[in-house]
């Protein structure tokens, strides 16, 4: 995610409702079947999850058309999607969401056939307007605001550290009020160092378990974090992750199942770590390409 920055069932039955074919007693025993075989896709995929997105690769889509984007992503197999508020992102193609009442976007979503409990808020529009974000999260129906980075120095010291740390305890808290569970992403600040230690490892140890979780960005192997480690070393702490798939040989992103990511030790950890939910953000056709993989994947 660069900063300012499911489908449910298959339609297999899209032409008649369940319930006209339920009305047919010969077809009892293939009603079983199908919904037998959609539970073992369901606990097929990892953790038991649905399959979910970021919307923040298809911002431009987004930009010209909410509704039909959304149709896409459904129809490539994702279940549930992540926003990115209208506010802080407004300027990167998610300004139109705010035409849309809370009501509205959830209605958009469902008849997509996805849901969607996450979105990425900008720590100045937090810093502007806590109140106001969370209002406009309770009407859309999250129950996750995520943090891309709290932008500190690029070259911060420990107090810089402490600060930050300190003003996210308390939006954190602000928001466990109102039922919203705050969450950091690890960008930019995040990934400095203070005296020879990761800012993100400090971060870890300051802001309150309680208050904060974090949500792991995959794709910041190529800066030396790693996913499985993080997840083992600090469980519970994680309730989301982006996931993008990464080559070492190539030093690029590559589609879910077609690098060279240790995928089943990634989940399996992950399992520790806490994680709710999962995102995969790459080029929308990356992200089409690893769907197979990751329904089929098993942990």
């Amino acid at each position: 995610m660069i900063l300012f920055a499911k489908a449910g069932k298959e339609a297999l039955m899209s032409a008649i409702s369940r319930r006209e074919f339920c009305k047919n007693a010969a077809t009892q025993v293939a009603v079983a079947g199908l919904l037998g075989a959609g539970a073992l896709e369901l606990r097929g995929n990892p953790l038991g999850l649905p399959i979910g997105c970021q919307t923040w690769p298809v911002r431009e889509m987004i930009a010209k058309d909410f509704p039909g984007t959304i149709k896409q992503l459904a129809a490539a197999g994702f279940q549930t999607v992540e926003l990115c508020s209208p506010v802080g992102y407004a300027d990167s193609g998610f300004a139109g969401l705010a035409k849309y009442t809370g009501a509205e976007l959830r209605k958009i979503l469902s008849d997509a056939g996805v849901s969607c409990v996450s979105s990425h808020f900008g720590i100045q529009e937090l810093r502007k307007n806590m109140e106001g974000r969370i209002a406009w999260a309770k009407d859309v129906g999250l129950t996750q605001m995520i943090v891309p980075s709290l932008e500190g120095p690029e070259k911060p010291t420990l107090d810089d550290v402490k600060r930050a740390a300190e003003e996210y305890n308390k939006m954190g808290e602000q928001s466990a009020k109102a039922g919203i569970q705050q969450g950091l992403h690890n960008e930019e600040f995040e990934m400095t160092t203070v005296n020879g230690k990761r800012t993100y490892d400090i971060l870890l140890e300051l802001l309150d378990a309680k208050l904060v979780k974090f949500q792991f960005q995959v794709s910041t192997i190529s800066h030396g974090f790693v996913a499985a480690e993080y997840f083992t070393k600090y469980p519970g702490r994680f309730f989301s992750m982006h996931v993008q798939g990464w080559s070492a040989k190539t030093k690029k992103e590559m589609a879910v199942g077609k690098d060279d990511l240790d995928w089943k030790k990634i989940f399996t950890a992950a399992k520790t770590g806490g994680v709710k939910n999962y995102f995969v953000e790459m080029d929308l056709e990356k992200m089409k390409a690893s769907v197979p993989y990751l329904r089929d994947l098993q942990v």
